[in-house]
């Protein structure tokens, strides 16, 4: 029995020192082709607004409420839904037009987290590439989930979803010949 105890005992050590020894920064990045000059793509992002056409995450509650706030840096989106939208803020940091923006995410339902998305837009010969990066740091909880679910899989699921849509939006935007 004591030993059975023991074992037990020294596995949680171990498994706590594990999760404790995880990186606690944490970066999620994809990236997507977008067949339109910078300057249209630009302004599917940096106008609150204009997330509903595109955003995975605006599918999850189609009645979810949302609050706009302002307009350029400091601009808030704010947003309630049911258990899989969450509720949370987003707040427009740092805009240089057409080539990047930064805003910070506050999560707050299901989970309480604070991160930094930017979006890099670089022209090509077929439009621009869209560059979507994600970054903050891990709590302990948020390291022990991460030990056991691929959270760069989960997410970045949602940013392919979100590009592709870009994608769709600016396609059906296009003039027509």
């Amino acid at each position: 029995m004591w030993i059975v105890l023991g074992v037990l005992v020294a596995a949680l050590v171990v498994l706590l020192v594990v999760i404790a020894l995880q990186p606690a920064a944490f970066q999620i990045e994809r990236a997507a082709e977008v067949g339109a000059s910078p300057a249209t793509v630009f302004a599917l992002l940096d106008d609150f607004h204009a997330w509903s056409r595109w955003s995975p995450w605006e599918k999850l509650d189609p009645s979810m409420t949302k609050a706009y706030e302002g307009a350029g840096v400091g601009a808030t989106y704010a947003w309630e839904g049911n258990s899989k939208a969450g509720a949370g803020r987003m707040t427009m940091l740092a805009i240089t037009p057409p080539d990047s923006l930064s805003i910070r995410l506050e999560f707050l339902k299901p989970m309480v987290a604070t991160n930094t998305a930017r979006f890099e837009l670089t022209p090509t010969s077929n439009g621009t590439r869209v560059r979507w990066v994600m970054t903050g740091e891990r709590n302990f909880g948020m390291k022990a989930f991460a030990l056991f679910v691929n959270v760069d899989k989960l997410v970045g699921k949602d940013f392919e979803a979100g590009l592709a849509a870009m994608v769709a939006v600016v396609r059906a935007d296009a003039p027509r010949p």
